[in-house]
């Protein structure tokens, strides 16, 4: 990966719907040799996807919740069952195994309260091998980004 590279990838990271003709006179290329480069980095797995990024608030899911839970057994198969089951609640929008205290950190969109409480219930209600969990209510955002430093 090159300069070129890394400022392309930068500029699609801020924002992903500028033309590729936009993208080839910030770069100073011609635009066939940046569509090119683009299709190379698609290529290479690089680039995943292309995405809209959506105002939580204007779609409804403004509350972001980060939940700690603590698994009854720490090993690898009960983490990998708990997140598979997380991972299919629509309102878990990210989900990470993780060292320490905790085994897992769930992070929620939602719309409010109830919804979490719903959740909560499917996911640590009565047979469900969790021991304990942490719900923290997100009040404020210092930085939020998708972006990877380059």
């Amino acid at each position: 990966m090159d300069r070129i590279d890394k400022k392309l990838l930068n500029l699609l990271q801020a924002d992903a719907s500028r033309t590729n003709a936009q993208l080839a006179d910030e770069v100073g290329l011609a635009p066939s040799s940046c569509l090119r480069r683009i299709r190379r980095l698609e290529a290479s797995g690089l680039i995943l996807r292309t995405v809209a990024i959506l105002d939580p608030a204007k779609s409804g899911k403004g509350l972001r919740v980060i939940i700690a839970v603590e698994l009854a057994r720490h090993d690898e198969p009960s983490r990998r069952r708990f997140l598979e089951l997380a991972a299919r609640q629509p309102a878990v929008v990210q989900a990470y195994g993780v060292t320490g205290q905790t085994d897992v950190i769930l992070i929620l969109r939602v719309a409010d309260m109830d919804e979490v409480t719903a959740l909560c219930e499917l996911l640590f209600g009565e047979g469900s091998k969790v021991t304990r969990y942490y719900t923290m209510v997100v009040n404020k955002t210092a930085k939020e980004t998708t972006a990877i430093p380059l």
